[in-house]
C-alpha cells in the first residue's frame, strides 16, 4: 500500500509524469490501493484481535467492493497494454491515438466493464437466504465459500458467476497477450542487442504480473468448484490479493527511470524544507 500511494503522490504532483503512461500506472496504484483495503484490513483485525465474525452486509460488502477492483483491473490491465502496444508500434501517431480524453474515456470504460458484472452477481447473492452453517471456509468474503452457505438453490448463482468470470477474464487477457505479442515481434526488429535485452526484460517483467494474476483468477473462478480444489483455489487466491498488489508497483513504476529521478526530487523537497524548519526554529 505504501509503494501504491507513494506512485499515485508522485504520479498527481510531478509535472514530468503527467502523461497517458503514468496516468494509467497511477490510476492502477490506486486502484491497487482500494483493493488491498477491501481485504487485508478486515483480515489482520481478525488476526490480531481473535473475532472472526462478520456480518452478512459486510461480508457482502467486501464481496462487492472485492468483485468490482479485480474486475476493474483486468480491463486496465489490458488498456495498460495497448497503451504500450501503441508507443512502441505506432509511435508517430501515439499523441493523437492516447491523448488526454481518450484516457479518461479508457479509464471510465475500464470501471464500468469490471462494476456491471459484479453488480449482477452480488445483486443475485444478495437474494440468497443463509440458514445453514455459519462458518465461511476462507480468509475473506470469496463468492464460492459464502454462496455453499445458501440453503436456496444457486445454480443460477453459479452460472452466471461462471460466464461474468469468463467474459471478464478471458478478452482483457486475449487483448493484452495480443498487445505484447505485436510489441516482442516489433522488439525482435530492434537491431542493438542492449536494447532488445532492455525491452524484453521489461515485457518479460510485465508479462509475469499479467500471468500471475489472470491465472489464479481463472483458476479460482473457472476451473470446476470440486472439494479436491478447494485448498488449491485458497492458496492461489493468495496470488491476486496479496502478491500482484504488492509487485504491481515495483514491475511497473519504480523501476522506471523518471520515477526514481520524481522520487529524489520529492526526497531533496522533503530534505530542505526539515533544514528550513530547523533554521526557523534556531531563529525564534
Amino acid at each position: 500500500m505504501a509503494g501504491n500511494i507513494l506512485i499515485v503522490i508522485l504520479v498527481a504532483f510531478d509535472p514530468h509524469l503527467h502523461t497517458p503512461m503514468y496516468f494509467f500506472l497511477g490510476n492502477l496504484s490506486s486502484l491497487e490501493t482500494c483493493y488491498s483495503s477491501a481485504i487485508l484490513p478486515r483480515m489482520l483485525a481478525s488476526f490480531l484481535s481473535g473475532d472472526r465474525s462478520i456480518s452478512v452486509a459486510a461480508c457482502l460488502a467486501q464481496l462487492y467492493l472485492f468483485g468490482v477492483l479485480a474486475g476493474t483491473e483486468c480491463y486496465f490491465l489490458a488498456v495498460m497494454s495497448y497503451d504500450r502496444f501503441l508507443a512502441i508500434c505506432k509511435p508517430l501517431h501515439y499523441a493523437m491515438l492516447m491523448n488526454g480524453r481518450i484516457c479518461i474515456q479508457l479509464t471510465v470504460v475500464s470501471w464500468i466493464c469490471g462494476s456491471l458484472g459484479c453488480s449482477i452477481v452480488i445483486f443475485l447473492v444478495s437474494r440468497l437466504n443463509f440458514c445453514g452453517p455459519n462458518k465461511i471456509d476462507h480468509f475473506f468474503c470469496d463468492l464460492t465459500p459464502v454462496v455453499i452457505l445458501s440453503c436456496n438453490d444457486t445454480h443460477l448463482v453459479e452460472i452466471a458467476a461462471f460466464i461474468i468470470a469468463c467474459i471478464g477474464t478471458l478478452p482483457p487477457l486475449l487483448i493484452t497477450l495480443a498487445s505484447y505479442v505485436c510489441i516482442i515481434n516489433n522488439i525482435l526488429r530492434i537491431p542493438s542487442t542492449t536494447g532488445k535485452q532492455k525491452a524484453f526484460s521489461t515485457c518479460s517483467s510485465h508479462l509475469i504480473i499479467v500471468s500471475c494474476f489472470y491465472g489464479s483468477l481463472m483458476i479460482v473462478y473457472v476451473l470446476p468448484d470440486i472439494s479436491s480444489l478447494s485448498e488449491v483455489k485458497k492458496l492461489f487466491s493468495l496470488f491476486y490479493t496479496l502478491l500482484t498488489p504488492l509487485l504491481n508497483p515495483l514491475i511497473y513504476s519504480l523501476r522506471n527511470k523518471e520515477v526514481k529521478e520524481a522520487v529524489r526530487k520529492c526526497f531533496r523537497k522533503l530534505h530542505r524544507l526539515k533544514i528550513q524548519k530547523r533554521r526557523s526554529k534556531r531563529k525564534l
